[in-house]
């Protein structure tokens, strides 16, 4: 039961990850096309970007609406990545911690 438990939060924790790694590629993809480096034209960066926008949309939409943008930049995906971090890195570890001494588990070695 503790494996299994363990693999639960594992497994959010690479997802809270991927996030991460979505925030910042839509990011830069985001910069690439301001610059004129990539243009959305293409079938292929149009996929991409469209893609990556459907997925952290619903993450960083709430933040955009709170947070103006400071002389013009977002810095929503900042703050969004800050949070993710502190999820995966202190409350998760803790929640799995606190989640199996009320169960009485003991966590494999």
């Amino acid at each position: 039961m503790a494996t299994f438990i363990i693999f639960v939060f594992w497994f959010i924790s690479q997802l809270l990850r991927l996030l991460q790694y979505a925030i910042v590629a839509t990011a830069i993809i985001s910069w690439l096309v301001a610059f004129d480096v990539i243009n959305l034209r293409n079938r292929v960066a149009y996929s991409i970007a469209h893609f990556l926008d459907q997925v952290t949309r619903p993450v960083l939409r709430p933040f955009q609406r709170i947070i103006p943008p400071l002389g013009g930049v977002d810095i929503s995906p900042l703050i969004v990545l800050l949070l993710i971090y502190g999820l995966r890195v202190i409350v998760l570890p803790a929640a799995l911690v606190a989640l199996l001494q009320a169960l009485n588990l003991n966590p494999p070695i």
